[in-house]
């Protein structure tokens, strides 16, 4: 970690001088300059003496900042659930720990999902290749390309393809479900 790097965008954020941060924290210019190139050390206790006069806790000082993913493509996806008649991937990797859980699910020709057990969230679906029934509850539902389907998972639902040719469902739980 750069340290007087860090420093020195923590104060220029603030629009903060070299010297103002100075007399905040009851040291020199010259040894903030120091610090923030890097030409010096400062001593634990003079840390926190310049995290306090910049507002911050040393705990988020230190705190890993890599950036989080936003964008992901094709390699990072996970194949998780291959069966005979349905593959699941994920596309999203990890999602289980946040709030959706988006999936691309490929169901073979005459083939179905996995039964979706009733639960406390929603369920969102874009149907990508083809047209599918949608089982939801004691009704059923022709979905087709292009088309969007949204409910609460209150009710036992799947997804079943009675086309000849393979079809694809991003299928999105809220909370993560599979």
């Amino acid at each position: 970690m750069d340290i007087g790097y860090k420093l020195k965008n923590l104060r220029v954020q603030q629009n903060l001088t070299q010297e103002e941060l100075a007399d905040r924290s009851e040291l020199t210019k010259g040894f903030i300059s120091q610090v923030e190139r890097n030409l010096t050390s400062p001593s634990i206790a003079t840390l926190i003496d310049i995290l306090e006069a910049l507002g911050i806790t040393p705990l988020e000082f230190f705190k890993d900042d890599t950036e989080e993913k936003i964008v992901f493509t094709e390699n990072d996806y996970v194949e998780s659930i291959k069966e005979d008649s349905y593959t699941i991937n994920w596309i999203v990797p990890n999602a289980q720990k946040n709030i959706m859980e988006p999936t691309i699910i490929e169901i073979e020709p005459k083939g179905m999902s996995k039964e979706v057990l009733p639960f406390e969230g929603e369920i969102m679906g874009y149907i990508i290749d083809e047209e599918i029934i949608l089982n939801y509850g004691n009704k059923k539902f022709e979905v087709k390309k292009g088309e969007t389907f949204y409910f609460r998972a209150d009710k036992l639902s799947y997804i079943e393809n009675v086309k000849n040719k393979k079809a694809r469902v991003i299928w999105i739980s809220s909370p993560p479900n599979f």
